[in-house]
């Protein structure tokens, strides 16, 4: 029986819930990580990350356990649609526990389980862990220009963009405010104004303009090749993402700078097809394989 670590402090009680149940069904049913990997299709690494409350996994990988440890799916399901929706609510708020920011340790890091060697169990107690390597690609971030300085948490840069587009859309909308008020405002004027508005607030349109350069593939959104991005994360680089995946035949739903969960799908597809690390989200790996 493995020893457990505490989860990251700031936890939504729902996800506490989630990730307590996760591990009561590993216990459970005996198995290791690498059984857990094997019968699931999520690495070993993954698995930690997802049992150690740092990462919450997606749906599938969800389904996939229940599988494995023949345990009662609509029940874990429902547990982790509000698992799901309060880790969306803390990223929004920009409150969530400061780990999630980490896809994960690196192999031989804290995996967040019990106090045992660094494969995460106290005393050797699961024989799974020992040694176990990380297909995983490693998170790697970049200086991002809009934001103007570099952030290990890609959250950060989502968060900011956020900011700047609800600043700019209240700005605006004070200044329509006051020009309808002043005395002797002519009506052309204010509606010359909101029409202004009106076009400023649309969203800003993504087409695939491909190209390739010294052998690799660019849809002329970003030319990033290490930013890490996962599902609520919007902007020209999830733009980029969604061009290349539509280019490897795993259609995104669309290319609208959203990664939503028809984007989180193909990203899945797309690793399994590439026999990459599968837990929904791009990293310097899964970019390598796209621009290929």
């Amino acid at each position: 029986m493995a020893r457990w670590k505490a989860m990251p402090a700031g936890l939504d009680p729902a996800v506490v819930e989630f990730v307590a149940e996760l591990r009561r069904l590993k216990d459970a049913s005996g198995l290791s990580l690498r059984d857990l990997a094997d019968g699931t299709g999520y690495s070993s690494s993954s698995w930690e990350r997802y049992l150690g409350g740092r990462l919450l996994p997606p749906r599938e990988a969800v389904e996939s356990m229940a599988t494995a440890v023949a345990a009662d799916s609509a029940r874990l399901l429902a547990r982790y649609e509000r698992a799901r929706d309060a880790w969306r609510r803390d990223q929004l708020a920009d409150s969530g526990p400061e780990e999630q920011a980490d896809s994960g340790p690196a192999e031989g890091g804290d995996s967040g389980l019990g106090d045992g060697a660094d494969s995460g169990l106290g005393d050797g107690a699961d024989s799974g862990l020992g040694g176990e390597d990380d297909s995983g690609p490693a998170d790697t971030v970049v200086a991002d220009a809009e934001v103007g300085a570099k952030s290990a948490d890609p959250r950060v840069r989502a968060f900011l963009r956020q900011l700047a587009t609800v600043g700019i859309s209240a700005a605006a909308g004070a200044g329509i405010a006051v020009l309808v008020m002043a005395p002797g405002h002519s009506a052309s004027a204010t509606a010359a104004t909101s029409r202004t508005t009106v076009a400023t607030a649309k969203p800003v349109p993504y087409t695939c303009h491909f190209v390739r350069k010294a052998g690799l593939w660019y849809a002329g959104n970003s030319a990033t090749r290490t930013d890490h991005l996962q599902v609520d994360m919007w902007g020209p680089e999830v733009a980029e993402l969604q061009c290349l995946l539509q280019h490897a035949g795993q259609s995104p739903g669309g290319i609208d700078g959203n990664f939503g969960p028809l984007t989180e799908t193909a990203v899945i597809d797309t690793q399994k097809a590439f026999h990459l690390d599968v837990d929904g989200q791009v990293g310097p790996q899964t970019w390598a394989a796209l621009r290929r």
